[in-house]
């Protein structure tokens, strides 16, 4: 599973959280076939975790599943600590895992607020962390012009607001803050932190969205480039900030959204 010169991870160890399937899957697949070995973290699937690792495998990679719940501090830890275990090192994290809960704002429980800033943003926060941890200890290694590397998945809701998903938009504004000052913070002692916006993506937890002709083209009215994403296009944009060919990247968010974040209702003045 090695990829080209430009886009290797020959040699680099990556964690990707909730990776058992969707976005998730699709880029902990991207990063093992340009050659890194990789965490692939779940917390309530495990056989959909086997499968990934299985297909990571059959392509001549290297996988290992790893269960943690992300808002749980000691999970965290011992996942990573599970990681080093398996591989020696950790050089990229892919911070994944996120839910939705949604619910009209007078309706929405704090159960359903506190969880979904758990899971979303408390979550990036624990991984991060821990991550940033262990790159400051590990040795340097050849393979990677950075010390380490944070990938936070973010949304095209950090930025556009979202009636009904209150929680979920907030949760998304403060990975985006949470990432710019992470990145200003540590970038000095020679980690990246990046952050990538999805917009619309073909992905089970959406697939009211986009599963018959009319949810589509009731969708592609918000998406200027006129298609629904796939998970692909998310891994592939992964891959590119986890590579030295982004390595004066620092602190951006990189939007894959086909135009979704450029408020299309605008584009006949508004």
């Amino acid at each position: 599973m090695a990829g080209s010169s430009a886009l290797s991870l020959e040699g680099q160890v990556a964690l990707v959280t909730g990776a058992s399937s969707g976005i998730g899957s699709a880029v902990a697949e991207a990063l093992a076939c340009a050659g890194a070995a990789v965490g692939i973290n779940f917390r309530s699937h495990p056989k959909q975790a086997e499968q990934v690792v299985e297909r990571i495998r059959r392509g001549g990679g290297q996988a290992v599943p790893i269960r943690a719940d992300v808002a749980a501090e000691a999970q965290v830890q011992a996942m990573f600590t599970t990681l080093e275990r398996a591989y020696g090192r950790i050089d990229i994290l892919v911070a994944n895992s996120g839910i939705q809960q949604d619910a009209p704002f007078q309706e929405m429980t704090l159960e359903q607020w506190q969880r979904v800033l758990d899971v979303n943003l408390t979550g990036q926060f624990l991984c991060a962390r821990e991550a940033v941890r262990r790159f400051l200890v590990q040795p340097a290694t050849a393979a990677s012009r950075a010390r380490g590397k944070i990938i936070c998945m973010s949304s095209v809701h950090e930025v556009i607001p979202w009636a009904g998903h209150v929680n979920y938009a907030a949760s998304k504004g403060g990975v985006m803050m949470m990432m710019r000052s992470l990145a200003q913070e540590v970038a000095g002692l020679g980690i990246r932190v990046n952050g990538l916006a999805p917009g619309a993506i073909r992905t089970s937890i959406n697939e009211e969205a986009w599963r018959t002709a009319q949810a589509e083209a009731k969708l592609l009215r918000l998406i200027p480039y006129g298609r629904v994403g796939d998970a692909a296009d998310v891994a592939q944009a992964a891959l590119w900030l986890a590579c030295d060919a982004s390595d004066y990247v620092v602190g951006t968010t990189l939007f894959v959204d086909g135009g979704m974040a450029l408020y299309p209702a605008f584009r006949e003045g508004g």
